[in-house]
């Protein structure tokens, strides 16, 4: 398997928060990043992390090979495992990988609801019912997470800003919404004005949301990284000398060619207990204990060529979720399997009452180095 690139938790997006941690004196056990911990020898009084969502090291490179952003990158880490944006982005808020957090994918079942459901709309997952009727919440009891926001400021007496879309769940006390890259520079560019040390990270849903809409090699996702880098550099241009802006993302993406439906085999549907969960690039599934080996056997008859099929024990033993204090929900979050694409296919997650979502022209949450490589992008005076 040559294009499969996996996780790799002492050198990923992980160890790039860890070295922003370690810079504010923040306890974690977890590895820096070394060539970053070096830029940060240098103190400064603004600290700006910017996540453009999608756009990974084989997103940017065709797009801009000799561009501003290639010309100051000095890394080229892992995305963490499943490489989507509840489980990346997450990482980022939280200092610590999907194994700690128990934000794994888009859908995750939950005992406590009966319902598979979606960790960041905070939605039933088939027919998109709402959980304000539920008794507890979730989000706020089980799945709740101390955020780098709160750890910074707790250790370093700064204040940490968080920039973000406006549909978006605040993570930070001091939350700023900005839906466009202006918008995002211009809060920018305002906060770093206050003569106060602070740290700034600003989040951005695109270009993943054009790559989903339009492809990798769409003029949508071109335009906007483009535009992109020039305003980003403008804004660099215009910083003062004790301002850094390190620029990376959650993961990258991958065109889909090929999509199944996991209702047009019968002989995999006998062997559920429940609907598998996840996404539709990996994927969890519970199995009835006498049918184990058929369903191995009739899942790599159809997917070996596509699909990483593991069992639960061999996906934790690879660490692909990472390592540390592991999560009390993770056993329930996995079934018995784990299906991991290594191709260009999905598998849609549907139900015979719930169709599934519409196939999108490119996506993430494989194992392809498409998916898994984002660039460290840094920029300094």
């Amino acid at each position: 398997m040559p294009n499969i690139v996996l996780p790799n938790y002492e050198h990923s997006i992980l160890n790039t928060i860890t070295s922003i941690l370690k810079y504010y004196n923040v306890e974690t056990k977890h590895k820096s990043l070394e060539s970053l911990d070096n830029i940060l020898k240098k103190k400064y009084r603004n600290v700006v992390l910017i996540i453009l969502d999608g756009m990974g090291e084989h997103i940017l490179t065709p797009i801009s090979p000799n561009g501003f952003f290639k010309k100051h990158e000095v890394e080229k880490v892992t995305s963490v495992y499943p490489s989507t944006t509840t489980a990346a982005l997450t990482t980022y808020y939280a200092g610590k990988p999907p194994y700690e957090t128990g934000w794994i994918a888009w859908s995750q079942y939950f005992k406590e609801y009966g319902r598979a459901v979606d960790m960041l709309a905070h939605i039933e997952s088939y027919k998109h019912d709402s959980l304000k009727d539920a008794r507890e919440n979730v989000f706020e009891t089980i799945m709740n997470y101390k955020t780098v926001f709160q750890q910074i400021e707790e250790f370093a007496k700064i204040k940490a800003y968080e920039i973000m879309p406006s549909y978006s769940d605040r993570r930070s006390k001091r939350t700023i919404k900005a839906d466009t890259i202006d918008e995002i520079i211009d809060n920018i560019e305002t906060l770093v004005e206050n003569p106060e040390k602070k740290f700034i990270m600003a989040y951005s849903d695109n270009p993943d949301g054009l790559l989903h809409k339009y492809g990798t090699d769409s003029k949508e996702a071109t335009d906007f990284i483009k535009e992109a880098e020039q305003k980003i550099s403008e804004m660099c241009n215009k910083l003062p000398d004790d301002t850094i802006v390190i620029i990376s993302a959650d993961h990258g993406h991958k065109n889909i060619e090929k999509s199944y439906s996991i209702l047009d085999y019968p002989d995999l549907q006998e062997c559920f207990i429940m609907p598998p969960a996840l996404e539709s690039r990996c994927l969890t599934f519970w199995i009835k204990p006498n049918m184990k080996e058929k369903f191995v056997k009739k899942f790599n008859e159809k997917f070996k060529s596509e699909f990483w099929l593991m069992t639960r024990e061999e996906f934790l033993q690879k660490n692909m979720l990472g390592f540390g204090e592991k999560h009390k929900k993770i056993e329930d979050f996995l079934g018995d399997y784990v299906a991991v694409s290594i191709s260009d296919s999905i598998i849609v997650l549907e139900t015979q009452l719930a169709p599934g979502k519409s196939v999108k022209k490119s996506t993430h949450c494989g194992l392809t180095k498409e998916e898994m490589e984002v660039p460290v992008i840094v920029i300094k005076k």
